[in-house]
């Protein structure tokens, strides 16, 4: 496992640009993932090999059909990443404009009368789509309660709304302001109990940095990231739309093929860059299994980095050496319980009496990047029903280490000492 081996935390970290230093601030602890999550060195280098070509895909010239076969390992790549072997992936501008791009398609071509159904939980990339384009649509909109005290929405909480005139769902895989994850699997079949033929659309920007990815088992329609935040580089958004999706009516061109989603020509550096991240969790994989088998292998990392982040994320709520944590800590409220195994590497609190900006403040002037999130039109859905104006956010990765979250605890110490 990683946090058994230095070298290989040595080797993940030396995988990644800025790792330890802002090329703006100078040298800093990186625990701000869930605001974008740090960059592979080899996407940089792919990034700028195909922004220097000047040829587009489609071509009849040796350049235009490279292009295309990058695109086209790109999109295989993905499959073996995310694990499916239907539907397809397409590139838009940003994961929440394919969230809105989805749920309008899904909405327009509901039927009549119908619902749907999403939770408070969810970001607004989601949630400000859903209910947009269902009054445009003319459907009612069911909200699913999740729980204040834990973070979580379940297949429960799901299935005690869930009428057969639901035609569209949304589902969070995990929310960027507590990093509390849902089982979209089983979340999913309590819809599909009740409506068979939902369109079921899943925002997975905030879970796909952390390594477990499995459509095959999640019987859904539409799955979106934004590959800033899985170790690519900004400026696109990727979703994979079934086969149901896909053959809805959509915007394309006239006289087009009609299963293209994607309008006009797309950066191969933008598809080369996520060959690059799937190589990467091949690579991890490699470190710490035996296997051979590369679906395997990116299974392996995928546990060996949640199993890391757990340890990371244990060490910030309890303590690291001779540093408490922040469950020992005076007036110190950690967002969705203490001890919970539903937490994927963020841990977000807040200090009674001490506003968060100037905790947020303070950690930065001594080298450590962590983020406000307030009772805005981001968070407020879960900070407000915890009388909480705001709230620190601690997001880290597997790149991440135990010695950097000590650093981290004696300056909170500090503040609320």
């Amino acid at each position: 496992m990683i946090q058994d081996n230095p070298g290989l935390i040595a080797a993940i970290r030396d995988r990644f640009a800025h790792i330890d230093s802002c090329p703006f601030e100078g040298p800093r602890i990186y625990f701000e993932n869930g605001g974008g999550a740090l960059t592979l060195k080899s996407v940089v280098q792919t990034s700028a090999k195909y922004a220097a070509v000047p040829d587009n895909q489609g071509r009849d010239n040796p350049a235009a059909k490279a292009l295309t076969n990058t695109i086209n390992k790109a999109k295989t790549d993905l499959a073996l990443l995310m694990n499916t072997d239907s539907g397809q992936f397409i590139i838009g501008e940003t994961g929440t404009e394919l969230l809105f791009r989805m749920l309008r398609t899904a909405c327009l071509n509901a039927p009549k009368g119908s619902k749907i159904i999403g939770c408070s939980i969810e970001h607004p990339a989601s949630r400000s789509a859903a209910h947009h384009w269902a009054t445009v649509a003319g459907m009612d909109y069911v909200n699913v309660q999740h729980q204040d005290s834990n973070g979580l929405v379940t297949a429960d909480d799901y299935a005690s709304m869930m009428t057969p005139d639901v035609s569209v769902a949304t589902i969070l895989h995990a929310s960027p302001v507590t990093g509390i994850g849902m089982n979209i699997a089983a979340i999913s079949k309590a819809i599909r109990s009740v409506s068979p033929d939902c369109m079921i659309i899943v925002d997975g920007i905030q879970h796909a940095a952390h390594g477990q990815l499995n459509l095959s088992a999640y019987n859904i329609d539409g799955y979106a990231i934004s590959p800033y935040k899985m170790f690519s580089r900004h400026g696109y958004g990727i979703a994979w739309i079934s086969g149901r999706l896909t053959a809805l009516p959509h915007e394309s061109l006239t006289g087009g093929p009609v299963d293209n989603w994607e309008l006009g020509t797309r950066d191969t550096g933008a598809y080369a860059a996520m060959s690059d991240v799937v190589a990467y969790f091949d690579w991890l994989g490699g470190q710490v299994s035996i296997d051979t088998d590369p679906r395997k292998r990116i299974e392996a990392a995928g546990k060996a980095i949640h199993h890391y982040e757990k340890n990371l994320t244990n060490a910030l709520i309890f303590g690291t050496g001779n540093h408490p944590g922040l469950q020992e800590m005076n007036n110190v409220t950690i967002l969705s319980g203490a001890d919970n195994p539903a937490r994927e590497g963020t841990v977000s609190f807040a200090v009674k009496g001490v506003a968060s900006p100037n905790i947020v403040g303070e950690l930065n002037d001594q080298g450590i990047r962590t983020h406000t999130r307030k009772a805005d039109h981001y968070s407020g859905n879960i900070l407000d029903p915890l009388q909480l104006s705001d709230c620190v956010r601690i997001s880290m990765c597997h790149y991440n280490t135990t010695q950097e979250v000590a650093q981290a605890l004696r300056v909170i110490n500090e503040i609320t000492g």
